[in-house]
């Protein structure tokens, strides 16, 4: 008892807020000769296995920096990932590889034991479950998820999941990722926004009935087979990206999901989006996408506020409940260390430190999540900044603020603003509307008469009128030509998608497909990604907020896999070593690998993902382009043309 007792402190206790802050360079593992593209711990934490451009895995001894075995894998191209197979005694290692092979080796005799050539392009990534000895998954840019048993069959593979026949011939498969609590469950990162949830037994059920079915051979014109049985598939997707789409693709930003991890406790989904931020979703507390939720007439006298939302192009009818039947008074005060927050919040909006005002009002957040005003100044500094998502985020802070307080003037107004900065126009102009009803004083105000001006100057524009999103739900989550035809049936999954939880800005993630995200420490208390700038980020989960970059990598950190059980983290990118970082004695003065300026470093990287995709390419070669080192961040959101005492002072 005594033992498992210790194992749970360690557990909870092996990253904390001070050894976060004491994180530094440990040591630098040598040996590869091309870029590290994939790491991954054994189970008891106490080897690492490498791959590289080199095409050479190396198993390490992190603890004592030693190299313990390097073999050549037998592909001809670059590895991509690299996985211990399970229950193995850490003898047998896949990879996968940009010559569109899987190798399985045995470590003991230093030999590839198995080939798989089923795939028709580059494996980006493969998959185990701890509960499946003997079975493995692997995610390539063909757009298809293979299933592999090697009890079975050690010279193929079955087609899991076929992305192709729900996304057309040019959709691929860049990463996927195993439920560590429940082996069922897998994620799959592909080309696109949304990410994947499938039912693994539900799919091999749905295939045994179809053979065991008399009538499996026999179809009707009308009678068309499912790839996937109803139920098997759940799609996740930030709420504003299938809006964004069409003016990413305009401007080459690609949208990729290019990593999905579990949270070790199985409840949620991670996912670096590349081109875009770090999204967490909860799997448990789901939350459809929402555009738009506008409360109608709102009975002073107490009653109901009846709303609606819309769902990704479908509406259902929600209640929001008005004074005097709050649960919590929208005039509550706040105890004094949290006014105090609140209150150096206001003093960083006031100098226009907009990012410095979102932390502490998140920090506020966390403390007090039923408390209104949090929300609606918070959404005021997001509507300021202006980063990637601000204005989605800030449209949800404002239907929080709402659902608590339904006659919270700022937030009503806020609402109205974001609709039409996200480009819901004629929602923002309904939005509007009833906000002069509710609160006649304002309807005339300066800022009021901007907004009217600016939505109805877009209802009128012609360029607006052929982007009309009113009612267009089904059509902006479709891709357009020939070979991304989207299926029906992909159609359906992707209205159906749950918005996330919480987003991690900071980071750049437009370069390279293979790029990160984990969860670090066992209760899963921070985020890590890595970043183009060679740079590595670590958030407070359940305040979002930045607490240290450290530089990882002379050029692009890639990979970042935490220790299993203790603070201890393995890195790697470009450069062809493996760093290995633990908190420094208090003794040893912290090397020049922190990056103290850590807004600074966000705000570059907010530039760069939306620089011309040129300018990009010559920054990388050493060029300085003028427009990436200078300007706000997020270029391409248009300023606030009015900045009124309604929308904009925080309260």
């Amino acid at each position: 008892v005594q033992e498992r007792g210790a194992l749970g402190f360690e557990r909870h206790y092996h990253v904390t807020d001070p050894f976060i802050r004491r994180l530094g360079l440990e040591a630098e593992l040598q040996g590869h000769s091309g870029c590290v593209n994939c790491l991954e711990w054994n189970e008891k934490g106490d080897l690492l296995a490498s791959g590289s451009d080199d095409q050479h895995t190396i198993v390490w001894d992190p603890l004592h920096h030693k190299k313990l075995l390097s073999m050549h894998t037998g592909h001809t191209a670059n590895i991509f990932s690299v996985k211990f197979l399970p229950h193995s005694g850490d003898r047998i290692l896949i990879t996968g590889a940009a010559d569109s092979k899987v190798h399985v080796h045995d470590l003991t005799v230093k030999e590839t034991i198995h080939m798989f050539g089923d795939h028709t392009n580059r494996v980006k990534r493969i998959a185990t479950a701890p509960m499946w000895p003997n079975t493995f998954w692997s995610a390539a840019e063909d757009g298809l998820i293979r299933q592999y048993d090697l009890r079975e069959n050690s010279k193929r593979s079955e087609v899991l999941i076929d992305l192709t026949e729900y996304c057309g011939q040019l959709v691929e498969a860049k990463c996927l990722t195993v439920n560590p609590q429940d082996n069922n469950y897998l994620a799959v990162g592909a080309s696109g926004p949304f990410v994947r949830l499938y039912d693994i037994r539900m799919i091999h059920n749905h295939r045994k009935s179809m053979k065991q079915s008399p009538s499996a051979g026999v179809h009707t014109f009308c009678d068309r087979q499912k790839p996937l049985p109803d139920g098997a598939a759940q799609y996740y997707v930030a709420g504003h990206l299938p809006v964004k789409l069409p003016d990413y693709n305009n401007r080459l930003r690609v949208l990729v999901a290019t990593y999905v991890t579990f949270s070790p406790d199985g409840t949620e989904l991670l996912v670096n989006m590349g081109g875009e931020q770090v999204y967490l979703f909860d799997l448990t507390y789901k939350q459809r996408p929402y555009t738009f939720l506008l409360p109608k007439k709102c009975h002073t006298s107490g009653g109901k506020c009846d709303a609606v939302v819309e769902v990704s192009g479908r509406q259902s009818e929600i209640t929001l409940t008005c004074a005097p039947f709050f649960p919590f008074s929208p005039q509550v005060e706040l105890p004094p260390y949290l006014e105090r927050i609140k209150q150096q919040a206001n003093e960083a909006f006031a100098c226009q430190l907009w990012t410095q005002a979102i932390q502490l009002y998140s920090k506020a957040v966390q403390k007090a999540p039923n408390n209104a005003m949090l929300y609606g100044n918070r959404a005021a500094a997001y509507m300021k900044r202006k980063w990637d998502g601000d204005h989605y985020d800030a449209l949800r802070d404002c239907l929080k603020a709402i659902s608590l307080n339904p006659c919270h003037l700022k937030a009503h107004f806020r609402l109205a603003r974001c609709l039409f900065e996200l480009k819901y126009v004629a929602e923002a102009l309904e939005c509007l509307d009833d906000f002069k009803g509710k609160f006649p004083e304002q309807a005339h105000s300066s800022a009021c008469d901007a907004l009217d001006r600016d939505i109805n100057a877009a209802l009128f524009s012609k360029s607006d009128n052929a982007e009309d999103k009113k009612g267009g739900g089904p059509i902006r989550l479709r891709a357009t030509g020939r070979k991304d035809s989207i299926s029906e049936d992909e159609m359906v999954l992707r209205e159906r998608s749950y918005d996330y939880k919480f987003r991690y800005c900071g980071h750049c993630n437009t370069t390279t497909d293979i790029k990160e995200a984990n969860f670090f420490g066992s209760n899963a208390q921070y985020i890590v990604s890595g970043s183009d700038d060679g740079s590595f980020f670590i958030w407070e989960k359940e305040t979002t907020n930045l607490v240290r970059v450290l530089q990882g990598d002379e050029s692009i950190v890639n990979c970042l896999q935490p220790h299993p059980s203790y603070c201890f983290l393995a890195t790697s990118g470009i450069d062809p070593v493996v760093r290995l970082w633990n908190p420094r004695p208090e003794s040893e003065t912290l090397n020049g690998r922190v990056v103290v300026d850590m807004e600074g470093a966000s705000q570059a990287n907010q530039r760069r993902m939306n620089a011309d995709p040129l300018e990009v390419m010559l920054l990388n070669m050493g060029y300085r382009i003028t427009g990436l080192t200078s300007g706000g961040a997020g270029g391409s959101d248009d300023e606030d043309s009015s900045e009124g005492q309604v929308q904009c002072r925080p309260s």
